[in-house]
């Protein structure tokens, strides 16, 4: 379990992460705001409690891999990297401009820190469970993250790779659903009804877990059970839903349908940090 002090420097961590998001964002004055805040929790408990990286050597062998399959949350992904040391905060400023290293969505041969080029939706999962099967046919002890959208939910080849991962028994596989309840065409229950998620990808082979998306200590106890299951006789992949708010913590947008991608000037930007505190 994580000290009050931990959790104070994780809640501050999430704090400079979403308002290096909005502050990227506002800058360039467009982008996909909504489901990149909602993720803003998972991103600052992953790459400052549980995932072995290492900022000066963004390629090394035996680090823990991150694939945000929803790409279009790649400011937040870059905000906390930027944090984490992997490139300067600088280049936050250059998102999605012409030669920047941070396109809209995220790219592996760009970003220092970006294990898997994605944006396609529905492809990340798959590219996540070859990462996880060449981790073990190389004898690696790394574990493999992937961030999938509810929206992105409804593409087929989500579940061909529940199938495959379950079959392979890929227990270093450790999976979250952003469920924040809203795609680009509306709500989700609206444009495609999920049913009870985590009962689906039961069926599929996998442990499940459903937490608050926003609660660090939930997070935390979610990811540690993932974790020592992972080694044991016949384990699973796991895939934790996470209730989220699209656009949380920025009031101008936060549970907003239009927050999925939409423009806001740098004013708005700046009032909506200073809001944090």
């Amino acid at each position: 379990m994580m000290t009050k002090e931990e959790e104070a420097a994780l809640e501050a961590a999430a704090k400079e992460i979403r308002a290096r998001t909005i502050d990227a964002i506002g800058f360039l004055g467009v982008g996909h705001i909504g489901g990149a805040l909602s993720v803003v929790e998972l991103l600052a408990m992953l790459y400052f409690r549980h995932m072995r990286v290492d900022p000066a050597n963004p390629r090394w062998p035996e680090r823990d891999k991150l694939v945000l399959s929803k790409g279009h949350a790649g400011p937040a992904l870059y905000a906390a990297l930027s944090l984490r040391g992997f490139f300067p905060e600088t280049w936050l400023h250059t998102l999605n401009k012409g030669g920047t290293m941070l396109p809209s969505h995220c790219d592996r041969n760009r970003t220092p820190g970006v294990d898997m080029t994605t944006g396609s939706l529905g492809q990340g999962l798959s590219a996540a469970c070859g990462l996880a099967l060449a981790d073990r046919l190389d004898g690696r002890a790394s574990f493999v993250y992937a961030v999938i959208g509810d929206g992105e939910s409804n593409e087929g080849q989500n579940w061909e790779a529940a199938l495959f991962a379950a079959h392979k028994r890929l227990g270093r596989l450790i999976a979250f659903t952003d469920y924040n309840k809203m795609q680009i065409d509306g709500r989700t229950d609206e444009v495609l009804a999920l049913g009870r998620l985590e009962e689906k990808w039961a069926a599929f082979g996998w442990e499940t877990a459903r937490v608050d998306g926003h609660d660090l200590a939930a997070l935390d106890a979610a990811i540690e059970a993932a974790k020592r299951r992972a080694d044991a006789p016949g384990s699973k992949p796991t895939m934790i839903v996470l209730d989220t708010v699209k656009g949380k913590g920025a009031k101008f947008c936060e549970g907003s349908v239009a927050s999925h991608n939409m423009p806001f000037d740098y004013e708005t930007a700046k009032k909506a940090i200073a809001e944090l505190g």
